[in-house]
């Protein structure tokens, strides 16, 4: 009995810690480090536009963000670096600014990182860790006892953490160095805290990060949690990316009324600033919520009513049909035939997300393809 209650002791300091033994140091290792941003990073929504790599909004040029949203546009959601390295382990060393600490979303998510190694020509998993919550400012090794040859990798940054400086460490000696962008074109995709990856145990497991490693099409992520409002300054960030399309997911966050005043102004700004660009639009996916709770069926049904009413006026008419030719309406799906894909009635859990990318891959896949995106 003594013996069971120690082991269960050892295992919650263990849980509560942040991280597990395997995140120490291999016995005489030494690491050489280089920074993150000196490699390359992909899923970055303003390249060199903002003075820290690592925020994907400069906060200091564009105005009007609530303190909450103004820390969500520099956490680094959707980034991630690619790099090829020999070393036989990986060491990460991270200076934050900001950190979250997300009541539905899995550390290793929120502050963490998530390692894949290409192997057969597919990302495929390979380690993921995040340093515990009393030494965020120390190294933990992410992966150990590789085989010493090169490979090609791909290291998605935390979902729901500010970053000052990222430092990817590998055995003393062996190299590390920047590969080419592993994914094409520039798709940005503005959205809730289902873009934003909230209830994901991994940061590489968000819809849109998915949706990369399965088309190879790079997704430029400013998922922002409860904050997708369609608002004007955020069309203003908008306006300025340059991308290749456009992916929304815009109708989880406001309400009915919200939608019906704010989107086809959104959507004329839009259209203005990038002619000629697919904008494609989801519907807000169906929760689970909603199944036994009278409200929230009455709320969740407006909205996507709204929104899928709005879409079929706008090309009612020739006119319509041609000024939002670009403009297109897809219904994502993160439920499946089990309905069980949730964390908490509103957010899918991994496989849901898994679910989500699966549903629109072909949709938009087809739609860039008429624009030569492929």
């Amino acid at each position: 009995m003594k013996h069971s209650i120690l082991l269960l002791t050892i295992l919650a300091a263990t849980i509560l810690s942040g991280t597990s033994t395997f995140g120490q140091t291999p016995k005489g290792v030494k690491y050489t480090y280089t920074e993150a941003s000196d490699l390359t990073i992909t899923g970055k929504l303003m390249p060199g536009k903002t003075t820290n790599p690592y925020h994907r909004v400069d906060t200091v040029k564009y105005k009007g963000f609530t303190p909450t949203e103004n820390f969500q546009v520099r956490m680094t959601s959707g980034m991630a670096c690619a790099f090829k390295t020999n070393t036989t382990s990986i060491s990460i060393l991270t200076e934050y600014g900001q950190v979250s600490f997300p009541t539905n979303t899995n550390g290793f998510s929120a502050r963490g990182y998530d390692l894949y190694i290409k192997q057969d020509g597919r990302w495929l998993y390979a380690a993921s860790g995040v340093a515990a919550d009393n030494k965020m400012d120390k190294p933990f090794t992410l992966i150990n006892n590789m085989d010493g040859t090169e490979h090609e990798c791909l290291l998605y940054f935390p979902l729901y953490s500010e970053e000052y400086s990222i430092k990817i460490g590998v055995d003393e000696g062996k190299s590390i160095a920047p590969i080419e962008n592993p994914f094409r074109h520039r798709i940005a995709i503005w959205g809730s805290s289902y873009t934003h990856g909230s209830s994901t145990t991994r940061s590489g497991m968000s819809y849109p990060a998915q949706f990369s490693r399965t088309t190879g099409l790079q997704m430029l992520s400013l998922g922002c949690s409860g904050r997708c409002l369609l608002q004007d300054y955020f069309c203003d960030v908008l306006c300025d990316v340059e991308a290749d399309a456009f992916v929304f997911d815009s109708f989880s966050n406001p309400t009915a009324d919200l939608i019906k005043e704010r989107l086809v102004p959104f959507i004329d700004r839009m259209v203005a600033a990038h002619p000629g660009t697919p904008l494609i639009f989801q519907q807000t996916i169906y929760r689970e919520r909603r199944n036994f709770n009278v409200y929230e069926e009455t709320k969740e049904q407006a909205k996507m009513d709204m929104a899928a009413s709005i879409f079929k006026e706008l090309k009612s008419t020739r006119e319509g049909r041609e000024k939002y030719k670009d403009v297109y309406f897809i219904v994502p799906d993160a439920v499946g035939d089990n309905r069980n894909a949730t964390v908490d009635g509103v957010h899918p859990d991994n496989y849901g997300y898994t679910l989500w990318a699966e549903s629109i891959r072909k949709p938009i896949v087809r739609i860039l393809k008429k624009y030569g995106i492929r």
